[in-house]
């Protein structure tokens, strides 16, 4: 057992070695695909498996004092995104904003954050064998070298943030991010997006935010980074925590933003119900959206057989494929089909009437948009990856390793789970023992 999990409580946890920065990284034993499988279906060829790794360790490895108690929870996380590091079996991922859950008090719902130290991280892994290592953490800093945190930014816009029992109220923070997508830029530098402006993230090599791009009319002020109103001010109505998940780096460098659900417009009603959600083209060079996409869900019981709220469908990762063509992932939290669309010019509504929030109806309001005239983008199912043994719920990241071969990562939630049971009387994690994966996943036809 590592010194470092000792006297801890686990659930079915194993724990591992240590890599730089003082962080730990670990090996798992974990089930390979069945060889028999039919040679026309897609199969899980690799499973690796992260091991035990104290969150307090992680965090005080890369920021020293950024958390005083880690309350018994493991990094985990990391599977918001995952990208090609460009060696073998090497992927750059990132973590979203830290362990996090939901109370009822009074009958309403509290958003906890039992770890509010934490400072969402980019992780460089390596996956070897059945084994996930890590090979490099950069924590997400501010100009002056502070965490950015993952906490809310705007009290009446964000959820009001609380402690790990949801008695007592935490302070919000305007540099706080809740980070998902990640690609790595040719001059080393990476982008991020995040679900609470939402916002696309400009981060240096060392993670310093360089730029952070919101919604025209956002009005977030106290920032210690640059930030800039850039993104069409509709966004404004993106759902709580559902703001931008998926992002690709086109060939020529553009990037692809997706919004993980469709907006609340003209109201919460409307975008629950909705199929409808949007794709956005933004060009580093001019430093703008230069596109944007109406980008039309299946029915949730298609994705996910028997489920019956829409409003569980997501848009979680994009991946370019080559010219204008993406993958983009349709899930719930069970299941999840991957898309191919290719961006037509002819498709772009930017700037148009869907822009704009007095229109009625709201592009998410549309039964059926493309019979309303908006040029909704086609797409071809590539693979049904519910159908797919082996594959892990609540996969958030997906990356192409080769023609045929795709990486999937899940979010493990830093092994939480919501209500008052997430947590001991000691106030100690009850793990949930859903472990981080990356699984590969061999199509037979290719992408």
């Amino acid at each position: 057992m590592s010194p470092y999990a000792a006297g801890r409580r686990r659930v079915h946890r194993s724990v591992a070695a240590v890599v730089p920065l003082a962080v730990a990284a670990a090996l798992l034993s974990a089930r390979s695909a069945d060889a028999s499988a039919p040679a026309a279906q897609a199969q899980v060829v690799r499973t690796a498996t992260l091991g035990d790794v104290p969150l307090g360790t992680f965090s005080n490895g890369l920021l020293p004092g950024s958390v005083a108690d880690d309350r018994g929870v493991d990094l985990g996380g990391i599977g918001s995104d995952i990208y090609p590091a460009g060696r073998k079996g090497e992927f750059w991922t990132v973590t979203d904003r830290g362990p996090n859950g939901q109370i009822k008090v009074n009958g309403s719902k509290r958003r906890t954050f039992p770890v509010p130290g934490f400072d969402p991280a980019i992780v460089r892994i390596k996956v070897t064998g059945d084994s996930v290592h890590v090979l490099r953490a950069v924590p997400i800093t501010t100009s002056s070298g502070k965490p950015v945190t993952g906490l809310p930014n705007q009290a009446g816009r964000d959820e009001a943030p609380y402690s790990y029992d949801a008695r007592t109220a935490l302070s919000y923070d305007p540099n706080g991010l809740d980070t998902e997508g990640i690609v790595r830029a040719a001059d080393g530098s990476l982008w991020l997006v995040d679900e609470y402006g939402p916002s696309l993230v400009h981060v240096s090599a060392r993670g310093e935010v360089l730029t952070r791009y919101v919604p025209r009319g956002l009005g977030l002020t106290g920032t210690d980074y640059p930030v800039v109103e850039a993104l069409p001010e509709v966004l404004l109505h993106r759902k709580i925590n559902r703001g931008f998940e998926g992002l690709a780096q086109l060939p020529g460098g553009d990037l692809v933003i997706a919004l993980q659900s469709p907006l609340s417009l003209p109201d919460t009603d409307a975008g629950e119900a909705s199929l409808t959600t949007r794709l956005l083209r933004f060009s580093p060079k001019r430093k703008a959206v230069t596109a944007e996409y109406a980008y039309r869900f299946d029915p949730v019981g298609v994705v996910d057989p028997g489920e019956d709220d829409t409003s569980e469908l997501k848009i979680s990762s994009v991946v370019a494929v080559g010219g204008d063509r993406l993958l983009v992932e349709e899930r719930t939290d069970r299941a999840a089909r991957l898309q191919v669309v290719r961006l037509d010019r002819k498709a772009d509504i930017l700037g148009g009437r869907w822009d704009d929030d007095t229109t009625s109806p709201s592009l998410e309001q549309l039964a059926d948009p493309a019979g309303s005239g908006v040029p909704v983008l086609a797409k071809r199912l590539a693979v049904d990856l519910g159908k797919v043994a082996g594959v892990p719920g609540k996969i958030e990241g997906v990356a192409r390793v080769d023609h045929d071969t795709l990486a999937l990562i899940n979010d493990n939630d830093f092994g939480m789970t919501d209500g008052t049971g997430a947590f001991d009387a000691q106030g100690r994690l009850v793990d949930s023992g859903i472990e981080t994966k990356v699984v590969h996943v061999r199509l037979p036809r290719g992408i």
